[in-house]
């Protein structure tokens, strides 16, 4: 599906950090209906609200091109995005599914899918220079959900912040002078966590609902893009 601007995002056969190239080599011969690249953005560079996440699934968007489609996490996502006002139409895993986001735009720290779905501190700082590019996009931006302290973390240092003046903690808000942005925590809506009880749907819809109340001063932007 056409995508919005994305002035950060990496090259298909991007080369920076040689484990992802291999394992994305590895999966386009396993896989070779799979996008198995550098995953893009959704959503408006005109949106208020930024997602990000910590990497594309193996089977979710490493397979569909769009950041948390094809998994779980997506279910979780999407639904509280829709509950919220975030998004329009209905979300049905699939890149082709005519689902559009309002006044929010979703990525990931890493763009491209680790083994086991964990990649190491190195991949995060590498794949750091297109997350901030993205920011920098984005002129309207005022709000952040990270989503795991990874995420978190990449966004701290993105800002060029201490960690330490900024710690994780799901619910957590962290106001970054640097650019006016609020900054909102949240465990990562993985089936993992939901399954363990660490994330339950009201702890998740908590943090969006105070990002919606954050952004009622001024009504939504909504982008067809």
């Amino acid at each position: 599906m056409p995508q919005a601007v994305t002035p950060g995002l990496p090259p298909p056969n991007c080369p920076l950090c040689p484990r992802l190239a291999a394992f994305r080599d590895t999966n386009r011969d396993r896989y070779p209906q799979f996008h198995n690249g550098p995953v893009p953005p959704f959503g408006p560079p005109t949106a208020r609200l930024l997602v990000v996440g910590l990497a594309p699934g193996l089977k979710g968007a490493n397979q569909t091109g769009r950041p948390f489609t094809g998994d779980y996490a997506g279910d979780l996502l999407y639904s509280t995005l829709a509950a919220f006002g975030f998004s329009r139409g209905d979300y049905g895993a699939s890149p082709d599914d005519g689902l559009a986001l309002n006044d929010c735009r979703i990525i990931n720290a890493v763009r491209c899918v680790p083994p086991e779905n964990k990649p190491t501190g190195a991949e995060v700082a590498t794949c750091r220079r297109f997350l901030a590019a993205e920011i920098a996009a984005m002129p309207d931006l005022t709000a952040i959900v990270a989503l795991g302290q990874v995420a978190h973390r990449a966004v701290i240092a993105t800002f060029g912040l201490r960690q330490a003046a900024y710690p994780f903690g799901h619910g957590a808000r962290h106001d970054l002078e640097t650019r006016h942005i609020r900054l909102t925590d949240s465990y990562h809506c993985s089936r993992y966590n939901t399954n363990t009880g660490r994330l339950t749907t009201s702890m998740f819809h908590d943090v969006f609902a105070a990002v919606r109340r954050d952004l009622s001063g001024v009504p939504p932007v909504i982008d067809a893009r």
